[in-house]
Formats: structure tokens, sequence, C-alpha cells
């Protein structure tokens, strides 16, 4: 699915991702919106890729062949990104993608985010 220049981190996510590893099946989804960042905003993003490359590699060797490939936007845009990597026979038992917890918000000079963690266990 092509994307138009309005989401150009995103697109340039699948690009990368889809020339370097060649998926059988790729999910770009830019979650910002789940996160104290303006409207609009491509920082946050999930990504499911289901390639034979994996196959024989360990789940760490696989998210360091994505975070290689998209050492750039890593950088400079991208806050943060949360990996699904799968061979194709892993996908095909388990087609689904992993959802992300909500947002606590905060950083390291947010005091309240003690409070919010521990709330989020009680």
């Amino acid at each position: 699915m092509e994307h138009n220049g309005s989401r150009p981190v995103e697109t340039t996510i699948r690009t990368k991702l889809t020339q370097a590893l060649g998926p059988e099946h790729l999910e770009v989804l830019n979650e910002s919106h789940m996160h104290a960042v303006p409207p609009g905003s491509e920082s946050h993003f999930r990504v499911l890729v289901v390639s034979p490359q994996f196959e024989g590699l360990s789940l760490l060797q696989r998210h360091r062949l994505v975070n290689e490939t998209l050492k750039e936007e890593l950088s400079t845009c991208v806050h943060a990104l949360a990996i699904q990597a799968k061979t194709p026979q892993q996908w095909s038992s388990n087609p689904s993608l992993a959802k992300s917890p909500p947002c606590l918000g905060g950083s390291k000079h947010d005091n309240t985010m003690a409070e919010k963690l521990k709330a989020g266990r009680d």
C-alpha cells in the first residue's frame, strides 16, 4: 500500500524494511497519537516484519537487523520503535500484531512518574 507524502517517516520506514528484508508481510503503525506529542507527529512506531531472512536468527539478532536498517531514523526522528520480527512459519501459526500498552507519559524530569508506575501495578 502506497502512502502519500504526508507521512514521510512512515513511508521511509516501510521502504527501508521492504528493501532490506524482503518481507512476506509488513505492518508499520504510527502510534504517536497515543503519546504526549503534537498532532500529526511521527515519533512512535510499531512494526511487524515477517521475513525469511529471520530464519535461524535469535529474537535479539532479528531486532538488531531491524534497528540497523532504521538506524538513521532512530537517531533522528523516531523516539520509540516496538518490533515484532517473525519468520513466515511463526507468522502462519500466529498471525497477530501485539498491541502497545497505554503511554504513561512523563520523563526522568516528571516527579509524578513513580506514582503512575505504582498505580499501574496496583
